[in-house]
């Protein structure tokens, strides 16, 4: 009688709106090019030079060892870090392979 009938109004269609979510979409594009990309391509890059290590090579192992690899297996390999001093380490561990000689310009 007094109160008149209260109608929905219609703001938006109803949906989603592709401008809507571009923001969002940008920000998944500029991550995926900025972070994934890169770290993906640094890990395959990692995987290949532990592939390649070979018996002789002076390698970084982690926490900063320098040592020359004096045995290989799969999944371990043995550093000479110094005369009469052997470690095993895991192949993943090996950060950095060096050039020949850098440890004796290093003594």
């Amino acid at each position: 009688m007094l109160i008149n009938e209260a109608w929905a109004q219609s703001g938006a269609p109803g949906g989603v709106d592709l401008w809507s979510m571009m923001p969002i979409i940008l920000m998944f594009v500029v991550l995926y090019f900025l972070m994934i990309r890169p770290q993906m391509k640094r890990a395959k890059e990692h995987k290949s030079m532990i592939e390649a290590l070979q018996k002789g090579d002076e390698v970084v192992a982690a926490g900063g060892l320098v040592g020359r690899i004096s045995k290989l297996n799969d999944n371990y390999l043995t550093l000479q870090i110094a005369d009469n001093v052997e470690i095993r380490v895991q192949r993943p561990a090996v950060q950095l392979l060096l050039p020949k000689g850098t440890i004796k310009s290093i003594e």
